[in-house]
């Protein structure tokens, strides 16, 4: 994605556009659905968490969205964060000897 210069957008917005809203279910409603303290699923949804391969199972469960899926947003996303940042990673390609 970032080779056609898209941002991957963190997969909390999905989980709140795609899952949350469709259903008009709130933060804390849908919190206490997946077993999760409110403020958990609040930080994830805000993109100020990571989504965990926990948090993809119980989402799975609950609403039955696939969480190989999931968590391949959360590692594009992460692969693109990284790959934005390597001008601040200092490392030598290994050449044979």
């Amino acid at each position: 994605m970032s080779k056609i210069g898209m941002k991957p957008s963190h997969p909390g917005e999905f989980i709140r556009r795609q899952i949350l809203a469709p259903l008009d279910l709130s933060v804390a409603s849908a919190a206490k659905i997946l077993g999760v303290r409110r403020a958990t699923l609040n930080d994830l949804v805000n993109g100020k968490s990571n989504l965990s391969p926990e948090m993809t199972l119980r989402i799975e469960k609950a609403f039955d969205v696939d969480m190989d899926f999931l968590l391949r947003l959360q590692a594009l996303y992460d692969a693109h964060r990284m790959r934005s940042k390597s001008g601040d990673i200092k490392v030598q390609r290994y050449q044979l000897g």
